[in-house]
């Protein structure tokens, strides 16, 4: 039954009501799905379980979002060169137990992109 809450939006919506937050007329850039403001003032998407910042036109992101993002930019900048450095290892190897080293590490290292992407959305 808890894991069938979790999975389903509207149980989850209804939970954030139950816990106090207010149901806005604002919808999620992302998803569409109305947004919720949680009792310390942060607006919360239900659907997608993330915290959703507002930023009017002509605006800036605050600081202290503006900034993870750039760590994240920076983190898979330096992920994409090093997965391009084994693209040409593996270009250029004959051995097999250095191409299934070089594979492994190519799999790491686009695992862990996706998860930097996943982490920026």
């Amino acid at each position: 039954m808890q894991q069938d809450k979790e999975n389903n939006p509207i149980k989850r919506m209804a939970e954030l009501l139950r816990q106090g937050a207010t149901l806005t007329d604002l919808s999620c850039p992302v998803c569409a799905s109305p947004l919720f403001r949680i009792k310390d003032g942060t607006l919360w998407c239900a659907k997608d379980e993330k915290k959703v910042i507002v930023v009017k036109e002509g605006e800036e992101l605050p600081k202290q979002t503006a900034q993870p993002n750039s760590a994240y930019d920076k983190l898979e900048a330096t992920l994409m060169a090093k997965i391009t450095d084994i693209q040409g290892k593996i270009e250029k190897t004959e051995d097999v137990d250095e191409l299934q080293k070089l594979t492994l590490a190519l799999s790491e290292l686009l695992n862990s992109v996706e998860k930097i992407k996943k982490m920026k959305a």
